[in-house]
């Protein structure tokens, strides 16, 4: 999902901020009923989110999102440093504008700005698998070793379950 990015060149940078993430976003733009995996992580890889009411109020930030109409969640997982958000942008907004809106309001939610400027998005393609790349995302705090079952963390959701 990260490309150019191996899991070990990632752990090498792994409390260094990227000077490039806020470039992540030039020359691109969004597509209305497009489905994308959103990546977005905290400067410095703080683990904010290991907080247990800031994880769910970023959580609650998703799902307003989606009662403004603006996107449809279908998966996610907060964990410490990071968001995974598997969302189907609708044609209310465009992509850079609804993950600047969550990223602030969660920062005016803690009285501090911490998350990493730029995030990485992926639009799916026709032919992924949808479902696949959902069960990627949850299994984070599994493969992160958060949790040993996947119920036992609480800060993940899948429309299909």
């Amino acid at each position: 999902m990260f490309v150019g990015a191996t899991p070990t060149s990632r752990l090498k940078n792994h409390n260094k901020p990227n000077p490039h993430s806020k470039d992540l976003r030039k020359d691109r733009h969004s597509q209305s009923n497009q489905i994308y995996h959103i990546t977005t992580v905290t400067e410095n890889r703080v683990p904010i989110f290991k907080n247990f009411h800031t994880a769910r109020s970023l959580i609650q930030l998703l799902k307003n999102e989606q009662q403004l109409g603006r996107a449809n969640t279908l998966a996610f997982a907060v964990m410490p440093d990071h968001l995974h958000w598997l969302m189907e942008l609708t044609d209310q907004t465009d992509l850079s504008q609804i993950i600047q809106s969550v990223k602030t309001l969660s920062a005016k939610q803690i009285a501090h700005p911490f998350w990493e400027a730029g995030f990485h998005d992926h639009a799916l393609r026709k032919e992924e698998d949808i479902i696949a790349v959902a069960r990627y995302i949850v299994a984070n705090p599994l493969r992160a070793g958060l949790v040993r079952h996947i119920g036992d963390y609480p800060h993940w959701d899948a429309i299909w379950l």
